[in-house]
């Protein structure tokens, strides 16, 4: 089964379960052997006494790949942020070119390190931009929205870790329902603020729902924070698929790539949420 949470793995074969894989390492020993010829028996002895090859000496990608590689980005994503932060006017640019690099990496069948790195940078002066404007208006919201997006992280990494939560094919296609749906909702109403059908600085989002004070997006926001944090349920699958499968090392470039999406979508929602709930006070 396929998992669609994120595009990034979506659209990446490698990081989908493939049984006929482990088969095949299996199976395919013994026409090995027999193409090598017979070995004696002091070279099979020297083959049993030699220690086997780790998973960095074969070029296979490991966790601590992963790790290191997302840690980069995301430190990149940082530097970003503290220059869209002190230059606000780089916010659009950072906007429009994060969006375009993410959809190219996304639908790359190769990882392109520079291509991953150039999308760090921009997305980072992006929210650097965001992150500055909203904490002008609602001083310390950024804190709160940073401390949030790793509470999440942590939660559903130890979810993950102890199998309390998996990326099941039907939570998954529910998943993949409600993020359409979710994506649409943030389509129209994008439209309806550009075209000023509507004068709430939020949009839809912005609007009580009727026979309350509860603003629409404060519902919005939970659901696009637990599709967010399922979005991360669904990379974490995803990398350990890929880690088991035996995939080249040059695929954790695409795994912290697909982390650095779901991080910075996260992000986003959270700080949304906070700034609704501070400007509806």
């Amino acid at each position: 089964m396929a998992l669609g949470g994120n595009p990034v793995f979506a659209n990446n074969k490698n990081f989908k379960d493939s049984p006929a894989v482990r088969r095949g390492f299996l199976s395919g020993s013994t026409d090995t052997m027999g193409a090598q010829g017979t070995l004696s028996a002091q070279q099979l002895e020297d083959l049993y006494r030699k220690p086997s090859a780790n998973a960095q000496q074969t070029g296979r990608m490991t966790y601590d790949d992963v790790i290191m590689k997302t840690v980069g980005t995301l430190a990149l994503v940082l530097a970003g942020a503290a220059l869209g932060w002190i230059v606000p006017v780089l916010m659009l640019p950072g906007m429009i070119v994060g969006l375009v690099l993410g959809l190219v990496n996304s639908f790359k069948k190769q990882p392109s390190p520079a291509l991953i790195l150039c999308y760090a940078a921009f997305e980072g002066m992006f929210l650097g931009g965001l992150s500055g404007f909203l904490e002008g208006m609602y001083p310390g919201i950024v804190v709160q929205a940073v401390i949030g997006t790793l509470s999440v992280f942590a939660v559903t990494l130890l979810l993950f870790r102890n199998a309390k939560v998996r990326a099941t094919p039907k939570m998954t296609r529910f998943f993949m329902i409600a993020l359409g749906g979710y994506a649409l909702f943030s389509l129209i109403n994008l439209g309806l603020m550009m075209f000023g059908a509507t004068s709430n600085p939020w949009g839809l989002r912005g609007m009580d729902i009727p026979g309350t004070s509860i603003p629409f997006g404060f519902a919005l926001g939970l659901l696009a924070v637990g599709l967010a944090a399922f979005s991360l349920i669904v990379d974490f699958t995803s990398i350990e698929r890929g880690v088991q499968n035996g995939l080249p090392a040059r695929y954790s470039w695409t795994a912290a790539f697909g982390l650095t999406v779901s991080l910075v979508w996260l992000y986003v929602e959270i700080l949304r949420l906070l700034a609704i709930l501070r400007g509806n006070d």
